[in-house]
């Protein structure tokens, strides 16, 4: 299992931790390590612009042209404008530790 986020961001730390009691878990830190086109496409199609976290720093920081952007244009230029953490996990991706995700990764069954 995978988590795409920052190393120092707290929601990505609180999902390893929760998810090390129970998979392999290893930490991808978008910053060292930024998606692939692929990748970042792969996460539009499935959260669409919901992706892109409005609430942050990088957000506030942008022009106001720069947030007309697409989302993919937008997580190519910022990696930390991704919502956080991503869980990918065979083959599926999570957005966040809520409860979709909780049910699907932390169970021990």
């Amino acid at each position: 299992m995978e988590v795409w986020g920052l190393r120092n961001c707290d929601g990505t730390r609180r999902a390893v931790r929760a998810l090390e009691h129970v998979h392999e878990v290893s930490l991808r830190d978008v910053r060292e390590t930024p998606l692939s086109e692929d990748e970042i496409a792969r996460l539009v199609d499935a959260f669409g612009d919901s992706v892109v976290n409005r609430r942050s720093a990088t957000w506030r920081g942008l022009p106001p042209a720069a947030r007309e952007e697409a989302p993919e244009a937008l997580l190519r230029a910022h990696p930390t404008l991704m919502k956080r953490p991503v869980i990918v996990a065979d083959g599926r991706l999570f957005l966040g530790l809520g409860e979709e995700a909780r049910k699907s990764l932390l169970s021990e069954d």
